[in-house]
């Protein structure tokens, strides 16, 4: 069964974290209209949707991927590395753990921001710096190295997480707008796109990618190689650096 965590955008959006871009004002409305475009495409590509309290809440809640990292039959719970957005884990956590997974915790001093994870099979793409700490990395390899999970490190500096620069495809090519890839080396095959929305997309089976309606060039490529992309439009939470990877945490069943 393919779930999704998913959490509605807040009335107070606007006053979002922004870190490499400057601030713009941010529609609630549109805002709200984009949300449930997104959770149409994922349900009508046969996700359950399953939302979790807590939306209007939280400013940067919307961001749900930043809660936790799931692998196997294991979620690890986040903790954040902006402080202001800690209190957004405590109701996600309870929705995976209701869920069956068993629960790991980033204790301090470690800090960890699900947006700065990339499973590409057993390997587990970690950005250690910025929000991610470097002992926030050592827990998470910990907890998973019983699930066979191998953990890298990537160097990040010009974005705000590591899926802000790279994603993958489902044949585990991971693909990147090249100015904002601090080393493409260090990734066994990788793809470069002409937009950066390109380089965000989510699996959501049988080849179909979810990616933002506003990097057609980067469509037009996925298409050519016998991908299906599935746009939707994310304009005011690409305001406050977010993208399609950030406003689902994927749950693909445990094993």
């Amino acid at each position: 069964m393919k779930r999704a965590l998913i959490r509605r955008p807040s009335p107070r959006i606007s006053e979002g974290i922004v870190t490499h871009i400057e601030r713009q004002p941010v529609d609630y409305g549109l805002a709200r209209e984009q949300w449930a475009g997104y959770v149409e495409a994922m349900e009508s590509a046969g996700w359950d949707t399953i939302e979790v309290p807590g939306g209007d809440d939280f400013p940067d809640g919307i961001f749900i991927e930043d809660t936790m990292v799931v692998y196997r039959n294991a979620a690890v719970i986040a903790r954040p590395g902006a402080e202001a957005r800690r209190d957004e884990v405590a109701d996600a956590e309870k929705a995976v753990a209701d869920l069956g997974y068993a629960i790991h915790r980033i204790e301090p001093p470690g800090t960890l921001d699900g947006g700065d994870v990339l499973k590409v099979g057993p390997t587990i793409y970690v950005r250690s710096g910025g929000r991610t700490n470097d002992d926030g990395v050592r827990q998470l390899r910990e907890a998973f190295a019983p699930e066979g999970a191998v953990v890298v490190t990537v160097p990040i500096t010009k974005v705000l997480h590591l899926k802000s620069a790279v994603t993958a495809l489902p044949d585990g090519t991971v693909i990147g707008y090249p100015p904002l890839v601090d080393d493409p080396s260090v990734f066994p095959r990788f793809l470069a796109v002409p937009e950066e929305s390109g380089s965000h997309v989510v699996l959501l089976g049988e080849d179909r990618l979810l990616m933002s309606a506003d990097c057609p060039e980067s469509a037009a490529l996925f298409t050519r190689m016998g991908l299906e992309p599935v746009p939707v439009d994310i304009g005011e939470f690409q305001k406050l650096e977010g993208c399609v990877t950030c406003l689902s945490v994927r749950l693909r069943g445990l094993d």
